[in-house]
């Protein structure tokens, strides 16, 4: 199924501007993240213009996600103590008027972390939830994939992407060959990104600390998701270009990200 140009909410330049908003303002994200990408999420925010913050702790994360920008809750590697700063930040960011990304790893592969994904759905209201295929189906009822991995396409999740959007009032991004991203009333695809992309630990972890900045300056939140989903994709085919494999391509993709200008963002968009 593709948009016709006519009703794309965002034509490639729009998707672009935030670009240039986000490194103006250097927004603080506070990242509850996996104990995998931790490092890499850091140089990923940091080289895009932005300032991370890995603070996860259940006595800081409260008064730390309120003077955020945006936060990042990721179920990559839960622990007890993770899950309970990840509930205090939530309700940090909220009481704070401060958006907040929910990443569902392996939801529905394991139980504990899909009923912590369903409790924050439940009782909270995340401006972006983003996961692959299976995770956003999971979520809905379904199965999850093959652990971190999914076993579903960005297609086959659809309906389930624009039923949650409507359910909790938020955007759903579904992270595949083309990235489907919708409000549950407007929808945008973008067909960029590279291979090396599922051979690089972090980088779709990376892509919701990226959602959670750009929505600290952006109040469109489906204009958010598309503009971090746009930066992190154009620049990987931009950096798979000038590498041999999956090592340099991860070397490569930093030092892109921060030399991508909004000029050439927009005209390295595909939108399907």
């Amino acid at each position: 199924m593709t948009d016709t140009p006519s009703s794309r909410p965002f034509e490639p330049q729009h998707i672009a501007q935030p670009l240039a908003t986000l490194r103006q303002h250097a927004p603080l994200v506070q990242c509850l993240t996996n104990i995998v990408v931790a490092n890499f999420t850091a140089n990923v925010l940091l080289a895009s213009g932005c300032a991370p913050a890995m603070v996860d702790n259940a006595q800081e994360a409260e008064g730390f996600a309120a003077i955020s920008a945006g936060v990042l809750i990721n179920l990559g590697t839960p622990y007890q103590e993770t899950a309970q700063a990840m509930r205090a930040a939530v309700r940090g960011a909220e009481r704070a008027g401060v958006p907040w990304v929910l990443d569902p790893v392996a939801a529905g592969a394991v139980p504990w972390r899909t009923s912590i994904a369903l409790e924050l759905l439940a009782k909270h209201h995340p401006r972006i939830v983003r996961g692959n295929g299976s995770e956003i189906l999971a979520l809905m009822g379904g199965q999850g994939g093959k652990g971190v991995e999914s076993t579903a396409g960005a297609d086959q999740a659809v309906d389930a992407a624009r039923q949650l959007a409507r359910q909790h009032g938020c955007v759903v991004a579904v992270s595949g060959e083309v990235d489907y991203l919708t409000d549950g009333a407007r929808a945008v695809r973008i067909a960029n990104g590279h291979p090396h992309l599922t051979r690089v630990t972090g980088a779709g972890c990376s892509l919701g600390a990226l959602m959670a900045a750009f929505a600290g300056v952006t109040q469109d939140a489906l204009l958010a998701a598309s503009s971090a989903t746009a930066l992190l994709t154009v620049a990987a085919d931009d950096a798979a270009r000038a590498c041999q494999g999956p090592g340099s391509f991860a070397v490569a993709l930093i030092d892109r990200l921060y030399t991508l200008t909004p000029e050439a963002l927009a005209q390295g968009i595909r939108l399907a």
